[in-house]
């Protein structure tokens, strides 16, 4: 997912992003949502949400920072 949809989301749910960058931007998204601000933070590549819309972007994030 790229900013400008990122950016389209986070107004359709009312996330005020500002001018945060993509994981900052998504983590709000997913509080405002009443989720867990866990993106790119799957530990070993697990990650037990599987509804959520960022999983596959959170997947490969988190393997680059762990």
């Amino acid at each position: 997912m790229n900013m400008q949809q990122i950016r389209q989301l986070a107004r359709e749910k009312g996330a005020k992003i500002g001018k945060m960058g993509k994981v900052d931007a998504i983590r709000m998204i997913q509080l405002t949502e009443g989720n867990f601000d866990c993106f790119a933070r799957a530990v070993d590549g697990h990650c037990d949400q599987g509804e959520c819309l960022f999983q596959a972007d959170c997947v490969k994030l988190a393997a680059k920072t762990n």
